[in-house]
């Protein structure tokens, strides 16, 4: 969609803003096939414009997300107005500080953060069931077996596969290692909560000191740990394991218990795998290279994940050989 018609359209849905002073100044962002925009509305007014394609349900039901979590208190960008004919959402401009943009600071200074982000994700995991099942048909699909397969299978044909060359035979011989079916049976099996599903640091904002969720269109009944490994075990930020420690018990209200410490781990295996499938599919079949740096740290943490899980043996190999 061209400028021009972007600028059209939102001078018809904000009449109220001087039509000369609205400018529009696109974003890049990630490896989204969403198109988002800065609106320049007067002196003291910005908002973002997302647009989304009309064929992708979790786009269509990121507005019923958004005004879910308002709802329900938990921060995220309010949303002005939506056309979903054209597949175009104003919503509240938070600002350009994610909490990547934070990542050299000292650990005084993101500790706050990374803490204002956990609080935020705890209310959404909290949230009882029967307070999201009016809205469950506009998730994805939920964390599962199945699920937890993909994303190993994502993982060895998009990371492994296309990325370190490993040949199709071996693939195959670890995609099917009997302790990773457990792994994914035996996550599958506990309760879930509602998660974020992509929470890290590049979608959470942080606002006068506050994070905000944004990216939330994934959301799916999923395991809190998975949430916590996504923003703890993140590619793009380093932390050390005293400060992961630290946000562990500060999720948790104390020391974790065993059976928290075994599913973060296990989730953060799982969630490692995805990320780097990720990369290598963005980085090499659609073409966004600057993903492709963040594959060392995501196959660093995986290692180091991996020989602290039992049963795997073939796979740590792999992953050293790789080293």
């Amino acid at each position: 969609m061209k400028t021009e018609r972007l600028l059209r359209q939102t001078r018809m849905h904000f009449p109220r803003f001087a039509v000369d002073e609205i400018k529009i100044t696109p974003i890049e962002k990630g490896g989204s096939d969403r198109k988002f925009y800065r609106i320049q509305c007067s002196a003291e007014q910005t908002l973002i414009l997302v647009k989304h394609h009309l064929a992708r349900d979790e786009n269509r039901h990121y507005v019923e997300i958004a005004r879910f979590l308002e709802a329900h208190n938990i921060r995220a960008p309010k949303i002005y107005f939506h056309d979903p004919d054209e597949g175009l959402i104003w919503l509240e401009d938070l600002g350009e500080h994610d909490l990547f943009s934070y990542r050299d600071e000292s650990w005084m200074v993101r500790r706050a953060f990374y803490e204002s982000a956990l609080d935020e994700i705890a209310k959404l995991h909290r949230l009882p069931e029967s307070a999201w099942e009016e809205i469950r048909k506009t998730f994805p699909p939920e964390f599962n077996a199945a699920l937890y397969r993909w994303e190993q299978s994502y993982f060895f044909d998009n990371c492994l596969g296309r990325c370190f060359s490993v040949e199709r035979e071996k693939l195959a011989s670890l995609a099917n290692l009997p302790m990773l079916r457990e792994i994914a049976v035996r996550l599958g099996k506990l309760p879930r909560v509602l998660v974020h599903r992509d929470f890290q640091s590049q979608n959470i904002i942080l606002r006068k000191g506050q994070a905000y969720l944004i990216d939330f269109q994934g959301m799916r009944p999923g395991l809190a740990e998975y949430d916590v490994a996504s923003l703890l075990y993140d590619p793009y930020v380093g932390i050390s394991a005293v400060e992961r420690a630290h946000l562990i018990e500060y999720y948790c209200g104390g020391a974790p218990s065993e059976e928290f410490s075994q599913a973060l781990r296990l989730c953060a295996m799982q969630r490692l795998m995805q990320a780097l499938g990720a990369y290598g599919f963005l980085g090499l079949v659609k073409g966004h290279k600057q993903f492709l740096d963040h594959i060392p740290t995501a196959m660093k943490s995986l290692r180091e994940i991996t020989n602290s899980i039992p049963g795997i043996d073939p796979l740590k190999a792999t992953l050293d050989r790789l080293a």
